[in-house]
């Protein structure tokens, strides 16, 4: 779908030349912003930074007052699930920012890259993003301790400072890489075994079609678990275990029955007892009772090995997961860790299995960018002697893959802050303690951010590393940004990135159908209908 932004000149009337409008609102004089709420050629009044010219927060273009009754409208015509596709409408008839009020929540939406360096510029020391209200209430009426997805405050920070150590550096990241590197590989051999059963072809070539989504999840759960428990559950064979599929089918309600509960109460809806939220409490509830099961094999295994610990803090010298790790060091308390566990956990599946689908579809369909990759690929792994880590870093167009479907897919659509301070954004005030979203979703199709953006070129990336322009790095969010960034995002990262290497190794990717994929959200971005791949031996 060709973008509907647009930048076009029109002659000011009684004014000299022509100015620039973008999306039909012209700059206003007398502003320049250096920094959030830091305002040249402004003047303070009564305390206030005052800017000439500035708009009022009640001016920013809305899509209505009434939340109530945009939030009917949104029901009636479905367009949670098409969340995505709204905003980019919104944003090609209102401007590059607009309010928007759905049920009890109210947000200011934005999706230029320099609002959103000014945005972050603004968000302080324990920066907040939105709270999804319906696993904190989950979290209150069961009486689970909140990880730190779900906290904030200095709270928030103590917690997250404990768990960077163990998936954020790169220490830990040395750590578990091998054990990604481990899946990826099994699950390769896994594809071939299926190939030769299933494959068909001639002359000595088999090739297999298949919709991959059912592996790739397992492959997300898989590699998942033994980074975060240090075990196998060996999704991987002819029967993979009932109790994981129900694990996958958890999530999956989860991330369905979350959006409609955002805009309403849920004790609410607890009280009534509404379908909805039942369906969510009980997805919660399974997702709980598969962490504590390995929660408690994982605590079991470290207590029989930790008088062999060694030096380096790994029992009996083998490295237990991101579990073994933190109960070895005992900074957290046992409650704080299986919260934590288990949000990551929730995080760690769809969120890796469905940008694999899309990364397998656009390399399909674009044989020209695979080729390339590959190459590279190749040329790495051959002088990295097996280092995972060494083969990653010799090979940036793997990387330049992953930030180039999650810009055409984000994961999540939005990333979320309140500021801490007053801040203007497109010469409107907003007021400290506004919900402000970064929509990438739109951010990432849009002719004003991206040349060519409908184009798939994970090459992009590696030219404009050498761009130094401030609001440069404020065009691949899908991670998040800053201190509150996805605190997995080491693990998924290099998931992805070692899943893709060992693929264009051993397979040529090919698509049946190379049209657009129609893709919906829950509280994820995915295909509406996983595609299918085709597989050929290399």
């Amino acid at each position: 779908m060709k973008s509907v932004f647009f930048l076009h000149s029109i002659k000011a009337k009684g004014s000299r030349g022509s100015r620039n409008v973008f999306f039909g609102v012209a700059p206003q004089k007398g502003l320049c912003v250096t920094a959030a709420g830091t305002v040249v050629h402004g003047k303070l009044e009564g305390g206030k930074r005052v800017v000439k010219g500035m708009r009022s927060f009640e001016e920013i273009p809305h899509t209505g007052r009434n939340g109530w009754l945009n939030l009917l409208k949104f029901w009636r015509e479905n367009r949670f699930q098409q969340l995505h596709k709204h905003m980019e409408r919104t944003f090609n008839t209102l401007g590059p920012i607009y309010r928007e009020k759905l049920g009890t929540l109210s947000s200011v939406n934005i999706m230029l890259p320099s609002d959103v360096s000014e945005l972050f510029k603004s968000e302080g020391l324990h920066p907040r993003r939105m709270t999804l209200q319906p696993w904190a209430t989950h979290r209150e009426i069961r009486n689970h301790s909140k990880g730190i997805f779900l906290k904030n405050g200095e709270e928030w920070r103590a917690d997250r400072l404990q768990l960077n150590k163990e998936v954020m550096m790169s220490a830990a990241v040395k750590r578990f890489l091998p054990l990604l590197d481990e899946v990826a590989k099994d699950f390769c051999r896994m594809l071939q075994t299926r190939m030769e059963k299933e494959g068909r072809g001639e002359e000595g070539k088999c090739v297999l079609t298949i919709d991959p989504s059912p592996d790739l999840f397992r492959f997300a759960l898989e590699a998942s678990c033994h980074v975060l428990y240090g075990e196998r559950i060996g999704l991987f064979s002819s029967s993979p275990s009932l109790e994981s599929q129900k694990f996958i089918w958890a999530v999956e309600r989860m991330l369905t029955t979350t959006p409609p509960l955002l805009y309403l109460p849920p004790r609410l809806l607890l009280r009534m007892g509404a379908p909805l939220w039942t369906q969510h409490a009980t997805a919660w509830d399974h997702i709980f009772s598969h962490a504590e099961a390995r929660i408690q094999r994982g605590y079991q295994r470290l207590s029989t090995s930790l008088g062999r610990a060694s030096p380096t803090g790994t029992a009996g010298g083998h490295y237990t997961g991101v579990l073994g790790q933190l109960m070895e060091k005992g900074q957290l308390s046992l409650d704080l860790i299986k919260a934590n566990i288990t949000e990551l956990m929730a995080g760690g599946v769809d969120t890796t299995a469905v940008p694999l689908q899309f990364a397998l579809f656009e390399l399909g369909r674009n044989p020209e960018v695979q080729e390339s990759v590959r190459q590279q690929v190749r040329a790495s792994w051959a002088q990295a002697g097996g280092d995972p880590q060494k083969a990653l870093q010799g090979a940036p167009l793997l990387k330049g893959t992953i930030k180039e479907v999650l810009r055409l897919y984000p994961v999540g659509i939005t990333v979320q802050r309140y500021p801490v301070r007053d801040i203007v954004l497109q010469n409107y005030h907003i007021p400290a303690g506004t919900l402000v979203q970064a929509c990438i979703y739109p951010m990432g199709r849009s002719e004003k951010v991206f040349e060519d953006p409908l184009h798939f070129d994970p090459s992009r990336w590696s030219r404009e590393e050498g761009q130094r322009a401030e609001a440069a790095g404020f065009r691949s969010l899908a991670f998040g940004f800053g201190a509150r960034q996805c605190v997995g995002r080491r693990i998924a990262e290099n998931e992805m990135q070692l899943l893709l290497m060992h693929i264009l190794l051993s397979f040529h990717l090919s698509v049946p159908s190379s049209e657009d994929l129609n893709t919906t959200v829950t509280l994820i971005l995915q295909p509406e209908t996983p595609p299918r791949i085709t597989f050929s031996k290399l």
